[in-house]
């Protein structure tokens, strides 16, 4: 399982949402990535694959950072969580 963690300006708790492939984690990282390069004031909508029901909307100029892990290997496969930096 693979989880994409991403923290919101002015919001001490983030949002994670998971993946079940790798591949397809690694496009909705890409995809929120490019939304926040681009600057727009638009609203990103994602689902979970482990909890299908849940579902979250998110306005891109409020997230301040992205992080994708692989959490499979037991306690996150020894990656502590959180950000350290994101770079321009």
């Amino acid at each position: 399982m693979y989880t994409i963690d991403i923290s919101l300006r002015g919001t001490p708790l983030g949002l994670s949402v998971q993946r079940k492939e790798s591949a397809d984690a690694e496009a909705l990282y890409q995809q929120v990535l490019a939304a926040i390069k681009s600057g727009n004031p638009t609203i990103l909508e994602m689902t979970c694959d482990r909890e299908p029901d849940k579902k979250a909307a998110v306005l891109v100029n409020e997230i301040t950072a992205v992080q994708m892990s692989d959490k499979s290997g037991g306690a996150g496969a020894g990656r502590a969580a959180g950000f350290f930096e994101l770079g321009a």
